[in-house]
């Protein structure tokens, strides 16, 4: 059964974007998706996921983007501490967690810059948003910057220690959750004369 344009774009401005085979259960195949693009009445916002016509990606739409193609990821470090609004950098890259034996999603664009975690730290202290019909895993505030302190020698210990500062400047965690979240990353160590030093 073939789907009607009117029922797509229905669907699409409610949840704002899909993946090509959500549309394909509906009834829409690819050339039909791909004649909807080419007259204007659908776009593609990346490969395999489209929205309406006037739909208008928000600050996180290369996020939505890797999470409909590899909706296992998590959403880490300097992307985290971004989608928090919580650092000033602006990375090029999206900055992904995966399992330590999991492959990386093959995506071409956006780039990706991908960690293997534990099981443990890939499960804990992880967050749900959903953002324009995707559901965005993302690690939550505690875990992003105990997560900075332990690959601080990939990104800079002044990324880590403006994470650290921020997030208790705007009172986005408490000191039990920063300290919980160092003993899941196990950077206690590193981590304590910095945080004796905010309280």
């Amino acid at each position: 059964m073939a789907a009607s344009l009117k029922r797509i774009q229905t669907l699409l401005r409610r949840s704002g974007t899909l993946r090509a085979s959500r549309l394909a259960e509906l009834g829409a195949a690819r050339v039909q998706l791909s004649r909807w693009v080419a007259g204007g009445q659908l776009q593609r916002v990346a490969r395999g996921v489209y929205a309406a016509a006037d739909f208008s990606p928000n600050e996180h739409a290369s996020l939505v983007a890797v999470s409909q193609r590899a909706p296992a990821v998590v959403f880490c470090l300097l992307t985290a501490l971004r989608f928090h609004e919580l650092t000033t950098q602006a990375p090029f890259e999206v900055w992904i967690a995966i399992g330590n034996k999991a492959k990386p999603p093959r995506i071409m664009s956006p780039r990706l810059r991908v960690f293997r975690f534990s099981a443990e730290s890939l499960a804990w202290g992880v967050e749900t948003h959903k953002v324009d019909g995707a559901l965005l895993r993302v690690t939550g505030v505690a875990k992003t910057v105990a997560d900075c302190f332990k690959f601080r020698n990939k990104i800079g210990l002044d990324v880590a220690l403006e994470a650290l500062q921020e997030s208790v400047r705007y009172k986005r965690v408490t000191m039990d959750q920063l300290w919980q979240a160092a003993q899941v990353c196990r950077v206690t160590n590193v981590m304590q004369p910095y945080l004796e030093s905010l309280t």
